[in-house]
């Protein structure tokens, strides 16, 4: 088999229905796949259909999905990892139910992984149900270390039909199912948020490139899960403890930016001209690892946000300001 498409469901039946039937009508033909619906404890009415889905094609003709009933909640990362541990696909496909698939959405992703031997992850082009605009063309993360929806697509990347990013967003995925397996699947210890970026971040780490297909485009109801953003500071306290050293060479592009923004282009004296051109080098991505001088201005802005958490989330006092004069911190 293929493919294995993984959708875990939380209440939204109508965003469910309208999603199970564009993906059906968007899977090329001949397709040897399975569909897997994971419930995660929804009260809308959503379980009384599963009983009719799992047991009929549907209104387009296809396999019968599989369904698979959790008891309670146990949240996005829990109901995908058992939705995938019975997975019998080559690629799983992990897909929110609130995903609009346009045609042509499924072959862009599926061919990256036969263009790049490297491939860990891959994501796709989201646009906002609601106005269309471009929500996600991947993850890249900001001069604090926070991973941020990337709405670019440079004209070289539409070219060759992909690019290389440090993550991709949970909501539209594929990854190899053994290395689904090989790197652990989702942490579950993140709820609902943070286990795609945590998982994307581990194939960089296995020595992986994570990439965008460019040509692939679905729709996306962003967010409309009850609870989907309750818990994102400890996800990003979380995120930012495991994985502090590579998120720190990861977000000096951005801090780069920053930094060249505040000092070479305001009406103040320029900073350091030394660091100025480390921090050129950096935005423009012919580093592949920060200098000394741009490395300790990420691991400051680091600092900056863990004592943040600290204050918000363990009732610490504040912490002292940085020195006004201090350069690198932004």
């Amino acid at each position: 088999m293929e493919a294995s498409f993984v959708i875990p469901l939380y209440n939204c039946l109508e965003l469910t229905q309208a999603g199970l039937r564009s993906l059906r009508a968007t899977l090329p033909a001949g397709l040897e796949h399975e569909i897997i619906l994971v419930d995660d404890g929804s009260t809308d009415g959503t379980r009384g259909w599963l009983r009719d889905q799992a047991s009929s094609t549907g209104p387009v003709d296809g396999p019968p999905v599989r369904v698979l009933l959790n008891e309670r909640n146990l949240g996005f990362a829990a109901a995908c990892n058992r939705g995938a541990a019975t997975a019998q696909g080559e690629f799983l496909f992990l897909l929110n139910n609130d995903l609009v698939f346009l045609p042509g959405w499924f072959g862009p992703m599926r061919a990256v992984f036969a263009r790049r031997a490297d491939t860990g992850l891959v994501g796709n082009v989201q646009l906002a149900a609601a106005t269309g605009a471009v929500d996600h063309a991947g993850l890249f993360f900001d001069r604090l270390g926070k991973p941020v929806h990337d709405t670019a697509r440079p004209w070289w990347a539409r070219l060759a039909g992909l690019r290389p990013v440090p993550a991709v967003t949970g909501a539209c995925l594929a990854i190899r199912r053994r290395d689904w397996r090989d790197f652990g699947g989702f942490d579950e210890d993140y709820v609902n948020g943070g286990e795609d970026v945590d998982l994307c971040l581990r194939a960089l780490d296995a020595g992986r490139r994570n990439y965008v297909a460019l040509r692939s485009v679905v729709r996306h109801h962003v967010s409309r899960s009850p609870g989907r953003k309750r818990h994102d500071e400890e996800n990003s306290r979380r995120l930012t403890v495991c994985w502090r050293h590579l998120i720190a060479t990861l977000a000096a592009p951005d801090w780069s930016r920053h930094y060249l923004d505040r000092e070479w282009q305001g009406p103040r004296d320029p900073g350091d001209f030394a660091v100025a051109c480390a921090a050129w080098a950096s935005s423009l991505g012919w580093r592949r690892h920060p200098s000394i001088p741009v490395a300790r201005g990420v691991q400051l802005a680091v600092e900056v946000e863990l004592a943040r958490w600290r204050t918000l989330l363990d009732g610490a006092p504040p912490a002292e300001p940085s020195p006004a004069s201090e350069p690198l911190v932004l």
